[in-house]
């Protein structure tokens, strides 16, 4: 009977799992592994010769296998880091993306240096997800009260339990469909923000294996030019505001200049900004009244 040792299981989920764009075979086999040990990676590699029994090998070789056909390695492991928050993920919700930080990072940054950082604050946050923005939002600006949708039940199950998780009282999680009956659309925020789906309809096949097969295409689907979303929102907007309400938007790298436009063509704005992500690529658009 062939001893499954730890080193044996990585060198074997190496050679199974195949390397690709946006994969990190080595990590990838020592993420799984560590979850199902409930170990750290700094304990695999000081009991590379401890043996693990067959329950815990098999689920592994599955796992990694599962890996190798592009599944998605933060659906298995039911966890997603965000702002520094460890958020539950499963399919049917968006992985939360580190480019996505840069969104929130900037409306926590607008509140600091503004006047609202000393009043209660109301958020409004389109599409929620797993509930990645909404909730980070919440945790860091102890004076919000935020309000997320989304009109997925998978979505609002994922972020309400995101919730819990965070020990949040300030969230308010709603199921609506930004372009149907608002039952929202009577209150007032100081703050919108969202990362819609804005991916243009023909080009998601060509997105990476993890997106295009296993990620929910109702949050990257943005229509023929993949900005239905951001219209809709701008629409919105307009009747949701505040005298001095800001709206931030995710966008997608080529998307500056048409978002921007979108929001010039409301003509409510006093000043628009747009900020890049670590990478460099433009990546949020903000209107300010």
């Amino acid at each position: 009977m062939v001893k499954h040792t730890i080193e044996k299981l990585l060198k074997d989920g190496l050679n199974i799992i195949q390397e690709r764009d946006y994969n990190n075979p080595f990590l990838d086999v020592q993420l799984i592994l560590s979850h199902l040990l409930k170990k750290d990676k700094i304990y695999l590699h000081m009991h590379k010769d401890e043996e693990v029994n067959s329950d815990v090998s098999e689920k592994y070789y599955e796992m990694v296998e599962r890996r190798n056909l592009g599944y998605p390695l933060q659906y298995m492991l039911n966890s997603q880091e965000f702002m520094g928050l460890d958020f539950f993920v499963q399919e049917g919700v968006l992985v939360p993306r580190p480019d996505t930080e840069i969104l929130v990072e900037k409306i926590i940054d607008i509140v600091d240096k503004s006047n609202m950082k000393n009043e209660k604050i109301k958020i409004l946050d389109i599409g929620t997800g797993s509930g990645a923005i909404a909730l980070s939002l919440a945790y860091y600006l102890k004076n919000s009260f935020v309000t997320a949708i989304d009109i997925s039940d998978i979505a609002i199950e994922t972020a309400s339990l995101n919730v819990k998780r965070l020990k949040l009282n300030n969230v308010s999680i709603i199921k609506a469909d930004v372009f149907g009956e608002l039952n929202f659309k009577d209150e007032n925020y100081d703050i919108v923000v969202s990362n819609p789906p804005y991916i243009e309809k023909s080009t998601i096949e060509e997105l990476q294996i993890e997106v295009s097969q296993y990620e929910p295409k109702i949050a990257l689907d943005g229509g023929i030019d993949g900005l239905d979303f951001y219209r809709q929102i701008v629409s919105v907007f307009k009747e949701i505001h505040c005298k001095n309400s800001i709206l931030a938007v995710e966008i997608g790298y080529n998307q500056k200049n048409t978002v921007t436009e979108i929001f010039e063509n409301a003509k409510l704005f006093n000043k628009i900004e747009t900020y890049k992500d670590f990478s460099g690529k433009d990546r949020v658009v903000t209107g300010f009244l």
